[in-house]
């Protein structure tokens, strides 16, 4: 299974730089630095998947170059994660059929409930059109590509991670139950994310990243869901043990 990794956005819900900070990571001309809200695309087999679909995905649609879209899979409700899904109506345009959306029930319910237009009995021409697929937390299909949910907690939260051969992306994680960890043996290649350096509530931190990390051991980490807060990507890749990295916007990953 070849799998390719592109990350559309690397930020956490205000992005990097944020509205009306001055600091000096908001600040910095390195374009590591500007981060949009955290979305990957995946390109497996010849199928074209979108992990979390959030409210800068037409900008990252266009810079990237999508012009097919298979399925999205969602980690969770929040909306850095839901709030770009009427950008889907282009794919729906283009390829001339619904798009098919996978998540745990509680988000799909969420995109229901803010999207209602596109489920009413009378839709207005145009809204998007949207197959939802309920998951929970078992191995499931899409189109011909196996995906192993990852349940994680973003405090009381239950947020979903995925893996897809040997790759495996988790956003909003603040702890991995062991049940959960054991799905991530064998993992080439990992993502992970890393809000800031001091403890958060609900997500990890860069020293609980790092130990998760240490944990499952794959051959390669990039970190993710990146606050200002955490400092200058240069400054903080320096700190970084062998094998991990700060993911940015734009890098793509080959397994």
């Amino acid at each position: 299974m070849k799998v390719r990794v592109e990350f559309l956005g690397t930020g956490t819900s205000q992005g990097v730089p944020v509205v009306a900070c001055a600091c000096s990571v908001c600040a910095s001309m390195d374009p590591r630095d500007q981060r949009l809200r955290s979305s990957v695309r995946v390109q497996v087999d010849g199928k074209e998947l979108l992990i979390d679909a959030g409210p800068d995905l037409r900008q990252q649609a266009l810079r990237s170059g999508m012009k097919k879209l298979d399925a999205v899979l969602l980690t969770h409700e929040h909306m850095d994660h839901i709030a770009g899904i009427d950008e889907l109506r282009a794919f729906n345009f283009a390829q001339g059929r619904p798009m098919d959306i996978h998540g745990n029930a509680a988000t799909l319910e969420a995109v229901r409930r803010v999207y209602h237009y596109a489920f009413g009995p009378q839709r207005y021409p145009g809204v998007p059109q949207l197959d939802l697929h309920t998951l929970d937390n078992l191995p499931f299909d899409v189109l011909g590509v196996p995906v192993v949910p990852i349940e994680v907690m973003h405090h009381n939260m239950p947020v979903l991670g995925f893996r897809i051969g040997s790759f495996a992306y988790i956003t909003d994680a603040k702890t991995i139950a062991p049940t959960e960890l054991r799905k991530l043996e064998g993992v080439e290649v990992l993502v992970l994310n890393a809000l800031r350096k001091k403890e958060h509530l609900s997500h990890l931190n860069l020293k609980e990243a790092i130990a998760v990390v240490e944990q499952v051991a794959p051959e390669r980490a990039y970190f993710t869901h990146i606050s200002h807060l955490l400092g200058k990507h240069e400054d903080v890749q320096g700190e970084l043990p062998i094998g991990v990295e700060l993911a940015y916007d734009g890098l793509i990953v080959d397994l």
